[in-house]
């Protein structure tokens, strides 16, 4: 079987006749987006894919009078062709307006929102977004305690609402894969501070860290790594990456994350993700909304799964992927937030298609616990923009030990009840872990919360 046969007899419910003259199989399984959430193959201004930039003149230096300038600061570039992937041609010029990064005070900031949008150059209802996180981020922020929370509000929002405003006038578009942009403005650290002062760390833990440190072992080896874990926030990935950053910085950095659509169109939260690495797919839970819409976005995530084939032949890979196809949210009927399902048929797509990359493949389940932050619409929406509630709390993340298919499934009489006793095998693990996780923050139980499957820590004392 050649290399691109493998790959598409990983996933049997996708159509490969247009890639492969020696297989062909039909589309069918909506579980197929559950797998990513992204992309768009429609130039436009909202779409994800297809960027042609040039730009035409020397990005502008640009820093913030605060406190914490350095986040926001834009290197100067001299050859034009190396800023084409960071910024569209109309970037230089929007840089300069300096509409937010020059507010002193947050009566300043208020107002250069409404100036814009007087000016029609913001429109009404991102806007509104706009002052409603101001206020919601402030009031979080405030809720920590630290005595510099003024700062930090103005410092963190000025730099979000200026790269907020920078995407309106002149939108980003994802690649199917995207690298996260480290420069000349470095988004990955400016989501990582944005987040932060979100974050109790008293009251916040990490499980089984001797595992993370197995899978960062594994990786510099050139093995590929699947986190299969529930998904609760936006701010996941930040999340992820801020409890393992001081003991684990390559694994913090070097995430690379199944992004649904939400995330890549939402004008309040497409600063945050261009600081990440992401493979772009559109959900399951939103494939059908426009019916006009079903067929690209079957072949966009088709595109995707590709590139994250291609990925993974390349070995080193650790890749984070939310087999329900959505973040968690509570039980209506006892308001306890638990993990939701996973579909069976993504949790088996992804561990086949590491299994047919070549370079050794392990599947590890992922625990988070951080909805407080920043929790979900109560339901699943079909609009984007949706009110963002902030909070200052504590968070968790916890791995659980390798799930080994053969091992898992070794007294499963059909293919379709071993796919079946895995996932479950996945989830259930994930569910343990979040437990400790819940006992430990919710219940204030602390690391006495650990089990002799969790061992709870604290890696940034």
């Amino acid at each position: 079987m050649t290399a691109s046969n493998a790959y598409f007899s990983c996933f049997p419910f996708c159509s490969f006749s247009s890639l492969s003259k020696t297989k062909t199989m039909s589309i069918l399984s909506p579980s197929f987006s559950t797998l990513f959430p992204t992309p768009t193959l429609r130039v436009s201004s909202s779409s994800f894919y297809s960027r042609s930039v040039t730009a035409s003149s020397p990005v502008l230096a640009v820093s913030s009078s605060s406190s914490s300038s350095s986040l926001f600061s834009i290197k100067g570039e001299d050859n034009a062709s190396s800023q084409k992937d960071y910024f569209p041609a109309k970037m230089s010029a929007t840089v300069s307006s300096r509409t937010f990064l020059d507010a002193q005070n947050e009566q300043e900031l208020l107002y250069g929102i409404r100036k814009e949008v007087e000016a029609g150059s913001l429109p009404p209802s991102v806007a509104a977004g706009m002052e409603e996180l101001y206020k919601n981020y402030k009031s979080a922020v405030f809720q920590s305690g630290d005595p510099k929370a003024d700062e930090t509000v103005l410092s963190n929002m000025s730099g979000l609402l200026d790269r907020i405003f920078l995407d309106v006038t002149d939108p980003f578009v994802f690649q199917p894969h995207h690298k996260a942009k480290r420069e000349p403005f470095d988004y990955y650290m400016f989501g990582q501070n944005y987040i932060r002062p979100l974050v109790d760390y008293r009251n916040s833990y990490v499980g089984n860290m001797s595992l993370f440190i197995e899978i960062e072992e594994k990786l510099k080896q050139g093995h590929n790594i699947i986190l299969m874990s529930n998904h609760q926030t936006e701010a996941d990935p930040a999340v992820i990456s801020l409890l393992l950053e001081k003991r684990l910085s390559y694994i913090a950095e070097n995430l690379t994350y199944v992004a649904g659509d939400r995330v890549l169109t939402d004008p309040l939260c497409k600063p945050f993700s261009i600081g990440r690495n992401l493979i772009c797919v559109y959900s399951k839970k939103h494939m059908l909304d426009d019916p006009e819409l079903i067929e690209m976005k079957r072949k966009a995530n088709t595109r995707s799964l590709k590139e994250m084939a291609m990925l993974l032949r390349s070995g080193s890979q650790l890749i984070w992927i939310a087999p329900s196809g959505g973040r968690d949210r509570p039980d209506p009927t006892n308001g306890e937030w638990v993990p939701a399902p996973f579909d069976t048929y993504s949790v088996d797509n992804m561990r086949r298609l590491v299994d047919h990359s070549g370079p050794p493949g392990h599947v590890y389940p992922l625990a988070i616990l951080c909805h407080d932050i920043m929790p979900p619409p109560m339901k699943v929406e079909k609009e984007i923009g949706e009110k963002r509630i902030i909070s200052f709390h504590g968070t968790g993340l916890s791995v659980g030990p390798e799930i080994i298919f053969s091992e898992t499934t070794a007294a499963c009489k059909s293919p379709e009840k071993a796919k079946e006793a895995y996932s479950k095998a996945v989830y259930i693990s994930v569910n343990e872990q979040y437990n400790v996780l819940k006992s430990a923050i919710h219940s204030k139980k602390g690391l006495e919360a650990s089990t002799h499957k969790v061992s709870l820590s604290q890696p940034w004392n």
